[in-house]
């Protein structure tokens, strides 16, 4: 899996195609999709044009997408796959991911299920050839224990919030321990105002060694041995976001003691 991913979390179909173009074009080569997002359509039909344009084949490129909360159910498992793969237009995934570690009613009663119970249904995906790895999303590392310790198929793959704000350390050395990927999605931070790209160190750093804020912010968590995920939707910021450099050490030193 790259290093670096674009992730689709774009309300808009028009700005999902145009920004997913824009992505490949720069040199993104993994795609982060979810049922949840519901773009799936639009991130295939931008890729198999852009695929098509770049000269590239879907062996070039890393896809994921996620499994919705309304279909934990073992039974729904397969079935919600198969329609993902329908809307992306492709005949296999390279990774599926439960979206977050809970499930939702799907619409009647139904019995108490656990979170292990969806897992084995995503181990028979891998059985079955269609998709290449599998991992969980939201997870914290209490509720990703007894799935890693149960598993038959270990994630591959953990997708968590991750920046200097909150770094998720016991999580990362867990999967730097087991060889699972860490993949930190809002490495901008998400949401906190004064934000990390307002933040004096930050700043400092970026104007001492000629990089943005964002590309200090993204060096940082590849240097810190995660992959990532980050949303550019202009051409200009995708191109911005991909051209990224190791740091000096005594910057991802400060860094680490934001």
């Amino acid at each position: 899996m790259p290093a670096l991913g674009f992730g689709t979390l774009i309300p808009d179909a028009a700005e999902t195609i145009t920004a997913t173009r824009d992505a490949l074009k720069a040199g993104f080569r993994h795609f982060d999709c979810a049922e949840r997002y519901q773009n799936e359509r639009e991130v295939g039909e931008a890729l198999q044009a852009g695929l098509a344009a770049e000269g590239l084949s879907r062996e070039d490129i890393f896809l994921t997408t996620k499994l919705w909360n309304t279909n934990h159910r073992p039974d729904r498992v397969e079935a919600a796959f198969e329609a993902s793969l329908d809307r992306l237009g492709i005949s296999y995934l390279d990774l599926y991911l439960i979206h977050t570690p809970f499930a939702f009613q799907p619409g009647e009663e139904q019995d108490p299920l656990t979170l292990l119970d969806t897992w084995r249904a995503m181990e028979h995906l891998v059985d079955s050839g269609k998709c290449r790895s599998i991992g969980l999303s939201d997870i914290s590392l209490e509720e990703l224990l007894p799935i890693y310790e149960s598993a038959r198929i270990k994630p591959a793959v953990i997708q968590v919030e991750a920046h200097p704000y909150l770094p998720e350390t016991e999580l990362l050395e867990f999967c730097k321990e087991k060889g699972i990927v860490f993949l930190a999605f809002a490495p901008l931070g998400h949401g906190i105002r004064p934000g990390l790209l307002e933040d004096p160190v930050i700043l400092a750093i970026g104007a001492r060694i000629g990089k943005t804020p964002a590309q200090v912010l993204l060096a940082w968590a590849v240097q810190r041995g995660t992959a990532l995920l980050t949303t550019p939707k202009t051409a200009d910021r995708a191109r911005e976001n991909f051209d990224i450099s190791s740091l000096p050490q005594d910057a991802f030193d400060e860094i680490n003691r934001i």
